[in-house]
């Protein structure tokens, strides 16, 4: 998760305004998938409640019907608490799929040791890409346009080569386009990918990536009325400023 700026929190502060807690969070995620799907609230309260139910049917063949229910019942909470999360997740995919900067949303809370430049690259239509760094080595997805994206990719490809050398670069697309990879399989896939770096090799690389400057875009199109262009000097001036 990102980490929260002082003046963020120092607003928070003299507004008085309250986090809610993670009852409230919780009871907040629930109404919204209820909203959603109906059908996901009753399925994990069934999944808890079949495993309670082998808990304690464990018991009665055992003689040990206390043991086994109290052991079923933690196990129970938490398995009805997996399916609400998973449920809970595939929301959230649903309503971020489609929109700008979902794909970059889901790279930046990915679990693990991942490196995430957000926008690292973009054009004036609003295609982005961003760059992940890892065991894999250098990971460019981006979010856009199919066809605008492909020359974008391979523009920051060829910048990152310059210091990545001999590291494998992987360009990726999110997207619901031709040939993109949806925001809900997109952590999936990258964690599919070869590990070809060891953890000081990608400290390196990373080191490298960050050292690189931004990409420097000249604006297209004629010129501006009224602009001039810079005058040179003329050779009587170079010898008066020697």
């Amino acid at each position: 998760m990102a980490k929260q700026s002082k003046d963020t929190k120092t607003g928070s502060a003299q507004t008085g305004e309250k986090k809610p807690g993670r009852l409230k969070q919780i009871g907040m995620i629930a109404r919204m998938l209820h909203r959603h799907n109906k059908k996901s609230i009753p399925l994990a309260v069934l999944v808890a409640v079949v495993v309670l139910g082998l808990a304690v049917l464990g018991g009665i063949l055992t003689g040990a019907v206390l043991w086994w229910t109290l052991m079923g019942v933690p196990i129970a909470v938490l398995a009805g608490f997996i399916v609400f999360s998973r449920s809970a997740q595939r929301m959230q995919y649903t309503m971020m799929e489609g929109h700008l900067g979902a794909g970059g949303m889901i790279l930046d809370n990915m679990r693990g040791n991942w490196s995430v430049s957000l926008g690292v690259n973009a054009n004036r239509s609003m295609d982005v890409v961003h760059r992940v760094v890892g065991r894999p080595g250098v990971v460019l997805v981006g979010e856009g346009d199919p066809a605008r994206l492909k020359q974008l990719l391979l523009t920051e490809k060829k910048r990152v080569s310059r210091v990545a050398h001999n590291t494998p670069i992987y360009e990726l697309q999110a997207g619901t386009g031709a040939g993109q990879i949806p925001i809900s399989q997109l952590q999936r896939k990258l964690f599919k990918l070869p590990r070809n770096l060891n953890k000081a090799e990608v400290t390196e690389l990373n080191y490298r990536l960050k050292a690189m400057p931004p990409p420097v875009q000249m604006p297209k199109g004629p010129m501006p009325k009224g602009a001039k262009m810079p005058k040179m000097p003329t050779p009587k001036e170079q010898g008066g400023q020697s």
